[in-house]
């Protein structure tokens, strides 16, 4: 038995691949509109009213596994209550948390329930990703890479959200670009960071430039500009090919001795699940039933990621910048 809490479009997407791997599961939601919505799109019935109000009731039934999919201001209080109630095996949707200053009680509150919990960055599961691993695996490793997070800094001025996740929006959005390239590339040993300007909705910085070198001696570097056009990208040198993520679900490359650039099939079956289910997310699932963390990332890669991601962004990690 899994508990999927929220019921919005993510948690729709979930229950897709719940179903068609056979799981037993049961929706907790919170709103009626988004409970009914989600009923329509998926057949699955969904317990209304919240998490907590299912756990005070005690309608909510014992479940080892959990998968949190509500709103980024939502993710760490969800995950602690649910720890609390006794769910061993968990998988909260990315970041994870709103704040950065949120990971030490989650850390704490996974290991006083002795709980298995993983972040959902299911872009690590993509088929382009999973092709490219090989790639730099067969080229024996990377020389270097580059990535840039731009945002569409128009059109997020413009969304309504909660309280303080724009102003967080490179660890609530972006992340998903900057998880991806230390997670191929590898972690940061030195970087350097530099920021610029700041926009209404994100005072921190505007613009991200910066460089630095891997636990492996891999240099990098980035460039994102949140009030200009722009678009998510990484690249991955080998001695043999550089390997474009233009858009990221697509694997790209250039081979050494030309300058065309072609795009690079993945493996059929991992490509046909991203054609049915939203891309990543089915495989990403399998790994969380198995317990295989080799591209799931863990809670303390989580911390260890917050450093880097905060340096980058501007953000201050230790303090709850937000309320």
């Amino acid at each position: 038995m899994l508990l999927l809490i929220g019921s919005g479009p993510m948690a729709v997407e979930y229950a897709k691949v719940l179903k068609a791997q056979a799981r037993e599961f049961v929706v907790v939601g919170r709103g009626a509109a988004s409970a009914e919505a989600f009923t329509q799109a998926t057949g699955e019935p969904v317990m209304a009213g919240g998490l907590d109000d299912a756990i005070a009731s005690g309608r909510l039934p014992r479940a080892a596994s959990a998968i949190v999919s509500v709103g980024v201001e939502a993710l760490y209080e969800t995950s602690a209550a649910l720890l609390k109630f006794g769910v061993k095996h968990l998988l909260i949707e990315k970041p994870g948390l709103m704040r950065p200053d949120q990971i030490g009680p989650l850390q704490e509150a996974a290991r006083s329930a002795g709980a298995r919990v993983y972040i959902a960055y299911n872009r690590r599961f993509l088929a382009s990703v999973r092709r490219a691993r090989e790639i730099i695996e067969e080229d024996g490793g990377l020389t270097s890479f580059t990535f840039d997070f731009t945002e569409w800094g128009h059109e997020i001025e413009a969304l309504t959200k909660a309280p303080g996740v724009k102003e967080l929006w490179a660890l609530g959005n972006s992340s998903h670009v900057l998880d991806l390239a230390f997670h191929l590339g590898g972690a940061p040993k030195r970087l350097h960071a530099t920021r610029a300007g700041a926009l209404d909705w994100h005072p921190a910085s505007a613009v991200f430039v910066g460089s630095g070198v891997t636990s492996s001696d891999v240099p990098f570097a980035y460039h994102a500009d949140w009030d200009a056009p722009g678009r998510w990208g990484l690249e991955f040198c080998t001695r043999r090919h550089k390997l474009i993520f233009r858009p990221m679900e697509k694997l790209q490359v250039m081979r050494k001795g030309s300058v065309q650039i072609e795009e690079i099939a993945a493996d059929q079956e991992d490509a046909r699940l991203d054609a049915e289910f939203k891309p990543g997310l089915f495989r990403q699932v399998e790994a969380f039933y198995a317990a295989d963390t080799g591209a799931l990332c863990t809670l303390d890669e989580l911390e260890a990621n917050l450093e880097h991601f905060c340096a980058i962004a501007g953000y201050e990690r230790a303090a709850p910048a937000m309320a």
